[in-house]
C-alpha cells in the first residue's frame, strides 16, 4: 500500500476524534471523566481481544501496560483535567504541541533526523489551531496548562514508543492490548474517586457506543496501524485534524458561528498538516536504518 494511502487512512482517526467534544457534551452525563474513560477503553479493548483471540506474551506485558498508560490512562486523565480548568481553545492549542514534542523525542529514541521544515510545519500548525480556537477571553490556569502540556507529552511519548516497541502482530491486536491495559489502569481510580454513574439514557448509551466502538476501537486501530507504517513526526501532524473537525461539527450541528479568523486558522492547519507529511518523509536509506533499529530493539 502506498504512503499517501496510509496517510489518508491514518488521518481518519484524528478526524473522527474531533467528534469527541460534541458527543461528550451532548450525549454523556457530566462529572464522570475517569469513569467515562474506562467505559470508552475497557469494553472496546476486551471486544478486540475476543476478535483477535490473542493475549500479549508475558515478556511484553510491561511494555503493553506502559503504552496503555501513556496513550490512554495518563493522556485521557490529563486531557480531562485540562478541559475542566481551561477554555477549550487553550486546551486544544496546548494539545497541538504534541507534534513538536514527537519530533524531539523521535530524534532521541529512534534516531529520526530533525528537519527544519518539519519543525516549521508543526509550529505553523499550532498557530493555526490557536487562530481556530482561541478567543479573547482565553484564561491560563497553571494546573490546567501543566495538564495540557503533560497530556500532549504523554501521547507524544506513547506514539514514539508504539513505533519503537511495535511487536510482530497485527495492528488490531496491538490496539486491543493497549486499550485493555489502559482501561485496567483507569478502573480502580474510577471506582475509588468517582461516584457511581446515574441511570443511563438511550442517548447516553449511544454516545458511549460511538466513543467506544468508533472513537476508540476503530480509530486507535487506524492510528497504531499508521504509527507502524509512517514516520512519527508525520503521524503526529495528522492529530491537528481533530480540532478542525470539532469546529466544523460545532458549526454544522450546534449552529456555532465560524468567524473569518477561524476559517483562516483551519486553512493554516490543513496546510501545515500537508507540509508536515512532505517534511517528515525520510530518504530511503534513513528510513531503512530506523526500521532496522526498531527491529533489533523488538528482538532484544
Amino acid at each position: 500500500m502506498t504512503r499517501p494511502t496510509d496517510i489518508l487512512i491514518t488521518a481518519m482517526a484524528p478526524t473522527i476524534w474531533g467528534s469527541t467534544y460534541l458527543v461528550t457534551t451532548e450525549a454523556l452525563p457530566t462529572g464522570y471523566p475517569v469513569t467515562l474513560a474506562v467505559l470508552r477503553a475497557l469494553p472496546a479493548g476486551l471486544l478486540l481481544l475476543v476478535v483477535t483471540r490473542s493475549l500479549p506474551p508475558r515478556e511484553l506485558l510491561g511494555r503493553v501496560f506502559v503504552l496503555g498508560a501513556l496513550n490512554f490512562a495518563i493522556f485521557w486523565t490529563l486531557l480531562f483535567v485540562a478541559a475542566y480548568r481551561l477554555p477549550g481553545g487553550v486546551a486544544a492549542t496546548l494539545g497541538s504541541l504534541q507534534a513538536l514534542i514527537v519530533i524531539g523525542i523521535a530524534r532521541g529514541i529512534l534516531g529520526t533526523p530533525i528537519r527544519a521544515l518539519a519543525v516549521l510545519a508543526a509550529m505553523t500548525g499550532v498557530t493555526g489551531v490557536a487562530l481556530l480556537l482561541l478567543g479573547p477571553d482565553a484564561a491560563l490556569d497553571p494546573i490546567g496548562v501543566a495538564a495540557g502540556i503533560g497530556g500532549a507529552a504523554s501521547m507524544a511519548v506513547g506514539t514514539v514508543f508504539s513505533r519503537k516497541w511495535q511487536p510482530p502482530v497485527h495492528a488490531l491486536t496491538f490496539t486491543a492490548w493497549q486499550l485493555t491495559a489502559g482501561g485496567v489502569i483507569l478502573l480502580p481510580f474510577a471506582l475509588l474517586f468517582e461516584p457511581p454513574l446515574p441511570a443511563l439514557t438511550i442517548t447516553n448509551i449511544a454516545g458511549l457506543i460511538w466513543l467506544g466502538l468508533i472513537g476508540a476501537a476503530l480509530t486507535y486501530w487506524l492510528w497504531f496501524r499508521g504509527v507502524a507504517r509512517i514516520e512519527p513526526g508525520a503521524v503526529s501532524m495528522l492529530g491537528m485534524m481533530s480540532p478542525v473537525t470539532a469546529v466544523v461539527l460545532g458549526w454544522l450541528w450546534l449552529g456555532q458561528a465560524l468567524s473569518p479568523m477561524q476559517a483562516a486558522g483551519a486553512v493554516i492547519v490543513l496546510g501545515s498538516v500537508w507540509i508536515g507529511q512532505f517534511a517528515n518523509r525520510p530518504r530511503a536509506d534513513a528510513f531503512l536504518a530506523v526500521t532496522a533499529r526498531s527491529a533489533r530493539s523488538n528482538s532484544a
